[in-house]
C-alpha cells in the first residue's frame, strides 16, 4: 500500500477493524495530555527543558524497528498532522509497507492565516480518547525493547 494520508474517521475505522496499530509520535507529555485510545506513543520529537526547542528524537526509527515490523499496519498521527507526516515519509522510506499519516491528528488543523479548519481532529470528531498510556504502549516500555 506505501504511503497514504487518512482523515481521522477512517483512522479510527482501520484501527477498529482491520488491525492497524496507531502510533501517536507526539512528546510524552503530550500524549500523557491526551491521545487517541489504543495509540503507542514513540515520539519523534523531544521537550528540551533547558532551550525550550523540540529536539529530534535520535531513537526514534530504532525504537519502531524494535516494536513493529516492517509489515506492521501502521497509523502515524501527532496534535495536527505535520509531525506525522515526516515521521510517516521516515518510515516509508525505512522499508515500512503500510503507513498511514492521521492528517487533523489530535487537535485538528488549522489554516493559520485564516483559523479555518483544514482537517479534523481526534477530539473534535467525537473519538475515543484516553489519559493514561496504553497498556506496553508507552514510551517507556517500547523504548525498552531496544537491543
Amino acid at each position: 500500500m506505501g504511503l497514504r494520508d487518512v482523515d481521522v474517521k477512517t483512522a479510527f475505522e482501520l484501527q477498529s477493524s482491520e488491525g492497524y496499530t496507531y502510533v501517536d509520535v507526539r512528546s510524552v507529555p503530550e500524549y500523557e495530555n491526551g491521545h487517541a485510545q489504543g495509540a503507542h506513543n514513540v515520539p519523534l520529537l523531544h521537550h528540551d527543558p533547558a532551550t525550550g526547542q523540540m529536539l529530534p528524537n535520535p531513537e526514534f526509527l530504532a525504537v519502531m524497528q524494535a516494536n513493529y515490523p516492517p509489515e506492521t499496519r501502521l497509523l502515524v498521527g501527532c496534535q495536527m498532522g505535520g509531525r506525522s507526516a515526516r515521521a510517516a515519509q521516515l518510515l516509508a522510506a525505512a522499508g515500512y509497507e503500510d503507513v498511514a499519516n492521521v492528517r487533523g491528528g489530535y487537535g485538528g488543523a488549522r489554516d493559520p492565516r485564516t483559523g479555518q479548519v483544514q482537517a479534523e481532529g481526534w477530539v473534535a470528531a467525537g473519538l475515543p480518547v484516553e489519559q493514561s498510556a496504553t497498556a506496553g504502549g508507552g514510551y517507556e516500555d517500547l523504548r525498552g525493547k531496544l537491543p
